[in-house]
């Protein structure tokens, strides 16, 4: 420990009790303007609290939340089912089973021609594979994942299906398919002729169909996914049930707190309108970013939490959930802690191979633009999709280059002569607290939008200066040492 436990306990202190009043004031302004938000979106009756309405804004979470309850919840237990019984009566068997189960769940979900549509993009990807050309599969890639975009394809798509909302099921799930299906090709790719067996047709569609990961990830890759698959374990039903219990009763508290923020505080309904978020104090304002952060990351707790849970269950290895967005203190932490699976994705497909941290300065920068770039087009390609990857890809770029120039042998016999340890923690705290506010910034912009990130910006660090701005980053210092030293402490772990 560098610092005393005092200073440690003081920052944590702060945190806290910052995080507890930005709340109040948060709730505070959406009581304020329940009915104005209610006349205007139609708030829900409250599920949790009596008395309270609940904030319906997040589509995210609206959505897979409608379409659990409906079907979803109820093929992810069929899938248990024919998992537990596979591996316990003919383990050999068990990939082809359940990718049997996951074609017929994706035909009664999708219907005939949605399956038709997931098939055909792996029946494509397989065959483009085939030259064993990179360059040749990603453009097969960019080119099936442009489809989703193209109106007139779009309003074919739609004629299938009675509701929009059973469209949107299709498209998220081809988005998502459409990384696995990448993943299979350049893993085929890479591969020399003789393990060709293990990188079959058969075992591409095992992976694409399989259905824990189907509609909305995580990201597994290829080749974990099917060494882990092949791996054949001893089965015990007791140490499965507790693992399903214990999962069940941690996705049940996630879910519980992620309403219970949605029936306090109606973050995504003031974003939605600027009037408030331009006339409310400087301390709703925070309390409103801290909470629409932290809503994003319980959120995927559960929505990660629920496959995450099958697919131990099924014997594999699932990414790790995303970090708490507390303690996150720069733009690489954040890549590498929230989204592991996707990250992974990115650094072995795109990052790795374009030359990455190993390559000239010149390189670096490109393949950091490029790895920004596509996953800003997967997730749609809109404006704001645009700001907030390129926020990212010139976080991530300044980071990395202030290691550079840190990690000289010159200045770092410099800042150890002249700076004792405390005072370099200190100042690593400092630099954390900058790259956190455009960190917070970047996430306000993907997930409210341009007009969303322009009233912060204005708000904070035009019209606030100097007191507002200084006053943010003191408290996110507070974070930072938090961040810092919580990092510090599972690593040594």
């Amino acid at each position: 420990m560098l610092l005393p436990a005092w200073e440690l306990c003081l920052y944590g202190l702060l945190t806290v009790g910052s995080h507890l009043y930005a709340f109040y004031e948060a709730h505070q302004v959406s009581r304020k303007y329940e009915a104005a938000m209610d006349r205007r979106f139609g708030l829900d009756p409250g599920t949790l609290l009596r008395g309270l309405k609940k904030d319906p804004m997040d589509f995210e979470w609206s959505y897979w939340i409608e379409w659990g309850r409906e079907r979803i919840l109820w093929l992810l237990a069929g899938h248990l089912l024919v998992s537990q019984v596979s591996r316990l009566l003919v383990e050999k068997y068990k990939p082809w089973c359940l990718m049997v189960y996951g074609m017929a769940a994706c035909w009664l979900l999708l219907g005939v021609k949605g399956f038709a549509v997931i098939l055909l993009h792996a029946a494509i990807s397989f065959a483009v594979a085939q030259f064993q050309l990179s360059l040749l599969t990603w453009l097969c890639s960019l080119i099936l994942l442009s489809t989703l975009r193209i109106p007139a394809v779009e309003e074919t798509k739609r004629k299938w299906y009675d509701t929009e909302n059973e469209y949107y099921l299709l498209l998220f799930t081809v988005s998502v398919r459409c990384l696995f299906c990448t993943s299979f090709s350049l893993e085929y790719c890479w591969h020399a002729p003789t393990q060709k067996s293990s990188h079959s047709f058969p075992w591409m569609l095992a992976y694409v169909f399989y259905y824990p990961t189907f509609h909305n990830g995580p990201l597994v890759n290829f080749d974990e996914f099917s060494k882990q698959m092949r791996r054949q374990e001893a089965f015990s039903v007791k140490t499965n049930l507790s693992i399903l219990i214990v999962g069940i009763i941690r996705i049940f508290f996630w879910w519980c707190l992620a309403e219970l923020m949605i029936h306090l505080m109606y973050i995504h309904a003031l974003y939605s309108s600027a009037l408030p978020l331009e006339s409310a104090s400087y301390w709703a304002l925070g309390g409103l970013a801290l909470a629409q952060v932290l809503f994003f990351y319980v959120k995927y707790l559960v929505l990660y939490g629920v496959p995450a849970l099958l697919l131990r269950m099924d014997g594999l290895q699932p990414p790790a959930l995303p970090c708490c967005v507390s303690l996150m203190h720069s733009f690489t932490k954040m890549w590498r802690s929230f989204d592991v699976g996707l990250h992974r994705f990115l650094v072995r497909y795109i990052y790795v191979p374009m030359g990455g941290s190993q390559s000239s300065l010149l390189g670096t920068l490109l393949s950091t633009a490029l790895t920004f770039a596509f996953v800003s087009y997967w997730h749609g390609g809109q404006s704001y999709l645009w700001y907030w990857g390129a926020l990212n890809w010139l976080g991530v770029i300044v980071e990395n280059g202030t290691k550079r120039i840190l990690s000289i042998s010159l200045i770092q016999d410099l800042i150890e002569h002249f700076f004792s340890p405390r005072f370099r923690r200190r100042l690593h705290a400092v630099l954390a607290s900058v790259s956190t506010s455009m960190l917070i910034l970047s996430n306000l912009i993907f997930l409210g939008g341009n007009q969303v990130g322009k009233i912060y910006w204005n708000r904070i660090f035009m019209e606030g200066w100097p007191w507002a701005t200084l006053t943010v980053l003191g408290f996110l210092y507070c974070y930072s040492h938090v961040g810092i030293e919580w990092e510090q402490k599972h690593a040594a772990h």
